[in-house]
Formats: C-alpha cells, structure tokens, sequence
C-alpha cells in the first residue's frame, strides 16, 4: 500500500474498532477510566494547571495559523492529495484524542455506578419539580431578601474556580470516584468565539483543562466550571457531566454554588415541563421566585444576542460528534441528566 493511504486506512480502523470497544465498557472503565487514564490527567493538569492562561487555546490557535499557512503553500495539489493529507492528519488527532481522553466514552454508564434507573414517570417528575422549586427559591431567599431581585455574583472568576473545589471535596467524601485533584481551570481564550457557537465552555482533551467561557452570565459561571471539571475527571457523557456539576455545585457550602446549580437544574425540569405538557410549566413557573425567572430572562438574552448561522451549524456539527460517541441523543443528551436526577433523589431530600 503507498504510504499516503496508510494514515487514511487507520483511521478506519479506528473507526472499527472503536464500534467494537463499545461492548467492552467494564474492560474500558477497569484499565482506561481508573487504571490508565487518572495518572495521565493528573500528570496533565500538574503540568499545565499552574499556567495562569489556557495553553491549549494557544496550541489550537497555532494549529489553526498552520493549517492556513499549509493550505496556502499546498493550494496548486490534487484535491485528492489534499484530501488524503487531511485525512491522515485527523486519523493521528483522533488516535491522541482517543488515548488522552475519549476512551471515556466507552466506561460504563454513571447510573450503573451509582445504582440510579433511567426511567420515571410524569408524577416523579413533578414531585421533584415541586421540590426543586421550593429549594431554589430558599436559596434565593437566603442570598436576596427581594424575591424580585436577580442574583448577582460577588466574586470573581478566579475565586469561582478557587471556590468550585470545596464542592467536589464534599461530594468525594459520598462517593470517592468523584474526588478532584490539582486544579486546571482557565478562561477560555476563545471565549468570544464559544459564544458564538453557543458554549458555556468546553474541555481540551489534548492538555486536559477546563475551559470556561468567560462572558457567560456570572450565576451560570460556577456550575459551568463544575460540569468541566467533571470532564477532566473522565466522565465524557454530557449528561453524567451536568448531573456531577450539579451534585459538586449544590454539595458547596457557598449559597451562590447552590444557587448555580439548583437554577440550572431547575431549567431543564422547565425545559422538560414545556415539551411534556405547556399548561403544567406555566403553572409551575407561577410558584418561582420572579428574581430567578430574571436570571433565566438574563441567560437567554445573553444567548439569543449571540446567535447566527454559525451557531446553527456548529450544533449541527456537535450534535453529530456526540452520537459518533457514543451519546445517541446527541445534544439533547444534555437535558437527560434529569432522568438522573429524579432518580437519585426519589427519595432523598434536596
């Protein structure tokens, strides 16, 4: 075979055998996710955590610059040539992509870990809406005394990350596989950019920091930081992610973590209510705090400011990456971590 096929046909077989892998998850959680995997993100994150800047945003953007430059130099070559380079570039990213991090994708499922089931019915769901309100609305009461009154986060983006960490040491002292180490979170570089494209934030598998975008409403700001460093940890699901972030953000003693989280998790139960039945939603948001509903108005106008075709596209991209992984919902994936959620707590008290 010429040498310009062979990058191409491994990535291939990559493919292959990456169909393959997803019948072996306790294979993949025993040797990959608590065998191989945490040494080399501690190694990662004690490497590149204390950079006060995000090193992979600059390894991305240097990545990007040479691609142009390559392009332009190459532009008199086949499409064919340019293809197959293409090609055995991404077979060799996506073999480190893999190896680094991906094979997460593969563990087994949280809710098998934690013994939690998957399916509910509408009157769980309800009960723990109802539930999730009158929570939310106490810890917004505790933080502003004005049930009209917004949120607003006294500390800075540097302190969130200090203070995210308090979380995961009370959640770890529940479960132990939830225990964080060496801290590696950074502002994304790219911030302007994931805003456009409609991303809180994001986690560099290549350098294994967690990327938080910072424009995003500053309430939204902590349980972000929760979810990514819950990628870091090795739980690619994003559905898994969002309940870990929510379990890290409301197991803080900080109120404006609980706040973060509870908020958060509230929305998608709202989200779920208005696919689910619209009468029941706007009954229910007619029980929250107006200050709360504020929030949301702020989230969503922040979002909606920012949206353009690149948006659109992007999640189209994403949401096919994510079902070529393993997460069949593909974005929708993200709001499933209610099916966790009402579960877990079916008969604990929040």
């Amino acid at each position: 075979m010429p040498r310009k096929y062979i990058l191409p046909s491994l990535l291939i077989i990559q493919l292959i055998g990456l169909k393959i892998l997803f019948f072996f998850p306790e294979f993949i959680e025993k040797y990959y996710s608590n065998g191989f995997y945490p040494y080399l993100s501690r190694f990662s994150r004690t490497l590149l955590g204390w950079i006060p800047f995000s090193f992979g945003d600059i390894l991305y953007g240097i990545l990007i610059l040479w691609a142009i430059k390559w392009f332009y130099q190459n532009r008199k070559l086949s499409w064919k040539s340019k293809a197959l380079s293409t090609l055995g570039v991404v077979s060799v990213a996506y073999f480190i992509f893999h190896v680094l991090w991906a094979f997460n994708y593969y563990r087994l499922p949280l809710f098998e870990k934690m013994s939690i089931k998957t399916e509910y019915s509408d009157a769980q769901l309800l009960n723990f809406t109802k539930k999730l309100i009158v929570k939310t609305n106490q810890i917004h009461t505790q933080i502003e005394k004005d049930s009209t009154s917004k949120i607003t986060v006294p500390y800075s983006q540097k302190e969130i990350f200090e203070k995210s960490l308090a979380g995961y040491q009370n959640l770890s002292k529940e479960y132990a596989f939830f225990t964080y180490e060496i801290p590696s979170q950074k502002k994304s570089l790219f911030s302007y950019v994931l805003t456009y494209m409609g991303f809180g934030g994001y986690l560099n598998p290549f350098t294994n920091e967690a990327q938080v975008n910072d424009m995003i409403p500053m309430y939204n700001f902590p349980s972000t930081a929760c979810h990514e460093m819950s990628h870091q940890m090795g739980f690619a699901s994003e559905s898994e992610a969002n309940f870990i972030g929510f379990l890290a953000s409301t197991k803080s003693d900080d109120l404006y973590f609980k706040y973060s989280g509870y908020s958060n998790a509230l929305r998608y139960c709202l989200a779920n209510w208005e696919i689910r039945d619209e009468k029941i939603m706007k009954q229910l948001l007619q029980t929250i705090h107006p200050g709360i509903l504020k929030n949301y108005q702020e989230s969503q106008d922040f979002w909606e400011s920012h949206e353009t075709f690149i948006d659109t596209g992007f999640k189209i991209f994403y949401d096919n990456f994510l079902k070529l992984n393993q997460q069949k919902d593909g974005l929708d994936s993200y709001s499933k971590f209610v099916d966790l959620m009402v579960n877990y707590y079916d008969k604990k008290e929040l």
